[in-house]
């Protein structure tokens, strides 16, 4: 009786057992919006996977200052399987086991011929969270034309000579606020910072990531930020921009120098949307005597959820969005994660030679926003006291004193 009643179990479970296909395998994913690989490009390459593997997958774009809260709201319910994160998030997310870790996974990856920024991205305590894909760092962006009206003929590579080029080109009526930058209160204020801090020596944190916010270096470059301000030499709306409020500045002809990510570059000399095509340049930021240049780490990893139902076919899905050829095909508003492209003649025609040429140099100067579970507290911090001392309602000692405190809190907790 008990062979019998086994024998008709297992039946039951053969013919009631199906095969899972890919094609009834359906992923979600989230997606930024704003700079980066566009809309359209994310698009293109999903529909390529999809008819590769016949793997569905379902895309979300939002704004960078909605991913995080989207990411964290639906990670109870699972609702997605890959993320995109910014660069400053695997610690969060990893110590709260939101996403998978994936080093075992990328041991069978040439990372060898991966940027170690890009790498970077992904990395908290020793482990890897997610899969390189948008290798990205800020650059500044020069409007020759403007500066050559004022006699200057080569772009500043020093931030004193920035200072100078930019009262010559207020002084003579070229430009009324010859510098525009990103310093709206939200995350773009701190990466503008942390270019700025950088190229004056300056960091968050040191090697054992403990916070070092009120050194000298930092509040050098805070106080050097506010006088541009108070000199009439930066554009007062500044405050209340974000990037593509810059590149619109920009792109209208009403800024001199700017700090952007890559996409401006494309989109500066598009017809359609720019009005000084053909006379901007991109070149690496300036610097001191402390630091030839610096720039920020925006390279966002695409991460696998801890609550995704597929980790395999998931992670299928963010080799393919990272792979040489959907990177070399797409990237016009976003350089590869890998250096052998960067020889290639059909990434050098898409990007451009100048951007290809400049990224060189500027990759060999990358500083990370402090890589800690608390940072997204911190950074909110962050943008309230530097957006005081860019007001004039606070000095850069007082902000930078406090916010140490406030980071040394943090820590311990």
């Amino acid at each position: 009786m008990k062979k019998t009643l086994s024998l008709i179990l297992v039946m039951l479970m053969m013919l009631f057992s199906f095969p899972t296909f890919a094609e009834d395998i359906s992923l979600n994913a989230i997606f930024m919006k704003q700079a980066g690989y566009s809309e359209d490009d994310v698009l293109a390459m999903t529909q390529a996977f999809t008819e590769s593997t016949g793997i569905q997958v379902n895309p979300t774009f939002v704004a960078y200052e909605e991913l995080a809260p989207k990411i964290l709201t639906a990670s109870a319910s699972g609702g997605y399987d890959v993320i995109l994160g910014d660069c400053i998030w695997p610690a969060q997310f990893a110590k709260a086991g939101l996403v998978l870790d994936v080093t075992d996974r990328l041991g069978e990856v040439d990372l060898d011929d991966i940027y170690q920024g890009a790498l970077d991205a992904t990395k908290y305590e020793g482990k890897y969270y997610g899969m390189p894909w948008l290798n990205d760092v800020k650059y500044m962006f020069v409007n020759m034309e403007l500066l050559k009206q004022a006699g200057i003929e080569e772009a500043p590579t020093t931030w004193d000579q920035l200072i100078e080029d930019a009262k010559a080109c207020k002084e003579q009526g070229i430009c009324e606020y010859p510098i525009v930058g990103c310093y709206a209160q939200a995350e773009c204020l701190i990466c503008d910072y942390t270019c700025i801090a950088g190229s004056f020596g300056g960091a968050f944190v040191d090697e054992n990531n403990q916070p070092t916010l009120d050194s000298a270096e930092n509040i050098a470059a805070l106080d050097f930020m506010a006088q541009t301000l108070k000199d009439g030499l930066c554009n007062p709306k500044s405050l209340e921009m974000i990037e593509d409020d810059v590149l619109s500045t920009f792109a209208s002809g009403s800024a001199v120098f700017a700090i952007n990510w890559t996409y401006q570059y494309a989109s500066m000399n598009d017809e359609a949307q720019s009005s000084v095509v053909g006379q901007g340049i991109i070149t690496p930021i300036p610097g001191t005597d402390k630091a030839q240049s610096a720039t920020v780490n925006g390279g966002m990893p695409l991460m696998i959820t801890s609550g995704c139902k597929h980790p395999d076919e998931a992670w299928e899905y963010m080799l393919f969005l990272a792979s040489r050829e959907m990177q070399a095909r797409y990237c016009a508003n976003a350089l590869p994660i890998w250096k052998s492209l960067y020889t290639d003649p059909q990434v050098i025609e898409t990007a451009g030679a100048e951007v290809v040429a400049a990224s060189q140099i500027q990759f060999d100067y990358i500083v990370n926003r402090p890589m800690v579970p608390y940072y997204n507290e911190l950074s909110t911090a962050m943008q309230s006291e530097i957006q005081l001392v860019l007001l004039g309602q606070k000095t850069a000692q007082e902000a930078l004193t406090g916010l140490q405190a406030t980071a040394l809190e943090l820590a311990d907790r």
